[in-house]
């Protein structure tokens, strides 16, 4: 809260005079947050109507990378994993311990390694977006293009100063030549490497994320916020089970989950089956939720946990405003910016993002098959 913490400076490893940008014999690919949308903007005074996700996309092209992608994809097939991994389970309740806990944040997973190691095998075995589109494009993707997965660098445009760390743990290197993601820039980063190179954002044209990992859905782009992850794995897991999309208007019961707060709860019927859900946001909020557990006071399916107060919108990388407060409502903007992106998007559903179900055509086979949990899960934490 008082910004005595910074992150660790990669700003030069990329774009220094031997950064990664000026060697010509790598292909430098750049993965974009879904919280850095809402947030970008601000570091130059431009409002999030003008500082868009695709405007973000030209200024990145300016300052260097080949390409550009939308951290949303991943989220989509991050979905399409974790959804499908807690039907697997609710086929054999007894055979697990509950509830199944999201793992995206390695805030939140570092958290419950070191707090309550006993959960571990509670959570989620699907790897954050990050980590997920990093396997992905040093396999898939270089096999598409023809380039070497060694020639490629990955760097991950993130909210987040742990997804630092989180690029080194052991089993993040799936695609075999060493990290998936060679480095993270968090969103003050960029923004200082896009000023160190005089680029004028204001006259910058929109342009498209790349193909083919460039489509991305509504379910994908809510990530970034508090109730976001469980909300689109519900979207999905109802769909899986009923084979129709569930209701996701003013009248839908996941509504709750777009509140403002750092506690949001639902009970969603899928087909007869009640499933009770949380969202949480804060560790502060999940201490206090596992050990009511623990007390026998409440039972849960399926909790989502975000270590930031809002979700990732809120990272401790993102720009910091003067009037922090370390609440929810104080990234409240960036909140209903995101929840606007979903909104208006052509389709908000994850599993009917074409090019994720292309990549399973083409390459993973189906969600838990036997390469899509090489690639995207991990063994243990």
């Amino acid at each position: 809260p008082t910004a005595a913490l910074q992150e660790r400076d990669d700003v030069e490893a990329i774009n220094g005079i031997h950064g990664e940008l000026a060697n010509d014999d790598k292909v430098t690919v750049a993965v974009v947050a879904p919280a850095v949308r809402a947030a970008w903007g601000e570091e130059f005074g431009l409002s999030p109507e003008f500082a868009t996700d695709r405007r973000f996309v030209s200024t990145l092209k300016s300052v260097g990378f080949d390409y550009v992608f939308d951290v949303d994809f991943a989220a989509d097939l991050t979905i399409m994993e974790e959804s499908n991994e807690l039907l697997a389970r609710l086929q054999q309740p007894d055979k697990y311990s509950w509830p199944m806990f999201t793992s995206c944040c390695p805030g939140w997973v570092s958290f419950a390694k070191s707090q309550y190691p006993e959960l571990l095998p509670q959570l989620s075995t699907a790897k954050s977006p990050q980590q997920m589109f990093g396997a992905v494009i040093k396999t898939y993707f270089a096999q598409k293009k023809g380039i070497a997965p060694e020639n490629i660098t990955c760097v991950s445009i993130m909210p987040c100063m742990s997804k630092k760390r989180e690029l080194t743990l052991p089993g993040m290197d799936s695609a075999g030549t060493g990290q998936d993601i060679d480095y993270v820039l968090t969103t003050r980063e960029i923004c200082r490497l896009i000023k160190a190179d005089h680029i004028d954002v204001s006259r910058l044209p929109e342009c498209d994320f790349d193909d083919p990992l460039g489509e991305a859905t509504g379910a994908g782009v809510i990530f970034g916020a508090s109730g976001g992850v469980l909300e689109a794995a519900l979207r999905t897991a109802y769909h899986t089970v009923t084979g129709e999309n569930p209701e996701i208007g003013e009248q839908s019961p996941l509504k709750v989950l777009r509140q403002i707060g750092s506690f949001k709860e639902l009970e969603i019927d899928i087909k007869g089956v009640k499933l009770h859900c949380a969202a949480l946001s804060s560790l502060g909020e999940a201490r206090r939720l596992i050990q009511a557990m623990k007390r026998g006071e409440c039972h849960y399916d399926f909790v989502e946990v975000m270590a930031c107060p809002g979700g990732c919108i809120n990272g401790g990388g993102q720009p910091i405003r003067p009037s922090f407060q370390n609440k929810p409502k104080d990234c409240a903007d960036r909140d209903h910016c995101l929840r606007a992106y979903d909104v208006n998007s052509a389709i908000r559903f994850s599993h009917e993002n074409q090019a994720v179900q292309t990549l399973y055509d083409e390459y993973l086979e189906a969600p838990l098959s036997d390469r899509a949990h090489h690639l995207l899960h991990v063994e243990e934490y």
